[in-house]
């Protein structure tokens, strides 16, 4: 072989041979990718976390129109019920019993009952917060919360079953309040806004609209 030729393919390989990372070189690389991880990470993870608490909060909303719906659909009182067990929160869409908050065939039935994200909590501390926002009419059964939106024949919010639209008293306008356990200070809410039955949904504000609202 030429001795050109020898000298070209020594240095080739002498060069293959000597390629790759060295060791600081590995040490700088790791250390900006932890960096990254270390900013990014949190993001992306409150990201999910946000993201969990809107399609929560469309549940809500999906489940109240839906008792609504039926309420006008059988021309009977339909109520949507909402509570949290063992730190689940969960919903029943079912009809409505006079003289009684909640059946119990429905509060002992678990098969009717949905639920929400494990990391979604009912916020039961709206009242103390901002007083001008009510929450849904609730009551202690069982050694647990449960909170309950009733739906006259007409798809009317009502406080008693038999109410009619035009006596709907002004304590079925309240709201359910969500947040995520890992999503930070965020909240979103599900209220009825008018005694005829409209819905709205929103997330909490710093600052309260017209209404003197901190959820919209």
């Amino acid at each position: 072989m030429h001795l050109s030729y020898r000298v070209k393919l020594k240095n080739i390989l002498s060069n293959d041979s000597s390629s790759g990372f060295t060791l600081p070189e590995i040490l700088v690389v790791g250390l900006i990718i932890g960096v990254l991880s270390g900013i990014v990470l949190p993001s992306w993870l409150a990201f999910i976390e946000i993201r969990k608490l809107n399609a929560a909060q469309d549940k809500v909303y999906f489940a109240m129109r839906q008792a609504q719906s039926q309420a006008s659909k059988d021309k009977l009182s339909q109520q949507v019920s909402f509570r949290e067990q063992n730190g689940v929160v969960q919903w029943a869409i079912h009809q409505a019993e006079t003289g009684v908050f909640i059946p119990n065939y429905v509060i002992n039935n678990q098969n009717l009952w949905q639920s929400l994200a494990p990391s979604i909590h009912i916020d039961q501390d709206l009242n103390i917060k901002h007083k001008s926002e009510m929450t849904l009419p609730k009551q202690t059964i069982q050694n647990q919360q449960v909170w309950r939106i009733v739906f006259n024949y007409q798809g009317c919010p009502v406080y008693q079953i038999g109410d009619e639209c035009s006596s709907t008293s002004l304590q079925t306008l309240g709201q359910l309040t969500i947040y995520s356990d890992q999503g930070g200070k965020a909240r979103r809410c599900v209220y009825i806004s008018t005694i005829l039955g409209a819905m709205r949904k929103g997330k909490e504000n710093s600052v309260a609209n017209e209404n003197d609202k901190y959820c919209y």
